[in-house]
């Protein structure tokens, strides 16, 4: 048998006790000395192109996609890798219930949800979300899905997805620098204002490194 010890910098050894553990110190404070700092990201998912929308800001999802669908996007950036933890999904419409999308009888196609990887090809993470109740679905039985009926004005849909809850990945779902990888919703079909949609978006939450 060879024996061998992990002394650090400051010539202190790392001490295995006698069931093979080893002790760990978590201290009062994050590290101070990473090369590596991960920060904050956040981000609507946002439409490529506003030429032939109706709307005015690329982060509204309320468009008519029955006829061409509409793609939505958080996309791989060149300088830095994102992992997406967590999204915020927010749908107003007045005397909106479980059973339709808002207010608007239940969607005929549905939105989708996909991930573009380059090792993997598209994964779908949800498709046919249809009604308010399949966007509960999506965030799980973990995370809190907040539901406000006022009665009065907008009514507003509130679900929180905790990506890295749902798959096991502690930082959610990645995406590579400087590619072409990227996290889609798909509108199917018309929930435009006109049809009677007060607001609709998605907010990324994550970190970039």
């Amino acid at each position: 048998m060879i024996s061998s010890r992990v002394i650090g910098s400051d010539g202190k050894v790392l001490k295995i006790n006698g069931e093979g553990e080893i002790s760990v110190t978590v201290h009062n404070h994050p590290p101070i000395s990473e090369t590596v700092e991960a920060q904050p990201f956040r981000q609507f998912f946002e439409v490529d192109s506003l030429i032939g929308l109706s709307v005015s800001d690329k982060w509204d999802m309320r468009e008519d996609g029955s006829t061409t669908p509409v793609e939505y996007h958080i996309r791989a950036v060149n300088n830095y890798d994102l992992f997406i933890k967590t999204l915020s999904i927010k749908l107003a419409d007045q005397s909106a219930v479980l059973n339709k999308f808002g207010n608007l009888t239940a969607l005929t196609n549905g939105l989708e949800f996909e991930w573009s990887s380059q090792a993997l090809g598209t994964v779908t993470i949800h498709d046919g979300i249809k009604d308010n109740l399949e966007f509960f679905r999506l965030a799980g039985i973990h995370t809190p899905a907040i539901v406000d009926l006022s009665g009065s004005g907008a009514d507003a849909i509130i679900v929180s997805v905790d990506l890295a809850y749902l798959f096991g990945t502690p930082w959610g779902i990645r995406l590579v620098k400087g590619t072409k990888e990227r996290l889609t919703f798909r509108v199917n079909d018309n929930i435009t204002s006109a049809a009677g949609v007060d607001e609709f978006n998605i907010i990324a939450y994550g970190t970039k490194l």
